[in-house]
């Protein structure tokens, strides 16, 4: 089960970090990705990491998205800086490195991030 959390309402600029859990034994050997869904749109991805750790981000958040993930604590990060409205959207992580979130059966529960201006 995916569970994500740490969204809030943040003014432009703003900085904040999102938790995802995704409990069980194979996390360390599986890629996770992150995706988000703005209001009235399509989900799209963010970006991923791998599990040897090498990490890809949409355009649109390189070099303002940072993901993380620590296979102790089964859980991957997103650490996101300098937010700006556009960024406004509910998060979600999955299992695997899609850039295609139409391919993903099952969705955890996500956190709403909101960015105001």
């Amino acid at each position: 089960q995916l569970q994500a959390s740490g969204g809030g309402t943040v003014q432009a600029g703003g900085s904040l970090r999102l938790s995802c859990a995704a409990p069980g034994s194979t996390f360390s050997f599986i890629g996770m990705g992150w995706y988000r869904q703005a209001p009235g749109k399509q989900r799209e991805w963010v970006g991923t990491i791998t599990s040897d750790g090498r990490i890809d981000y949409a355009d649109s958040v390189k070099g303002r998205f940072t993901i993380s993930r620590d296979n102790v604590r089964t859980t991957v990060y997103l650490q996101m800086n300098n937010l700006k409205p556009e960024d406004t959207a509910v998060y979600y992580c999955n299992r695997g490195e899609t850039r295609l979130p139409g391919r993903l059966a099952y969705w955890g529960q996500g956190t709403l991030v909101t960015v105001s201006s």
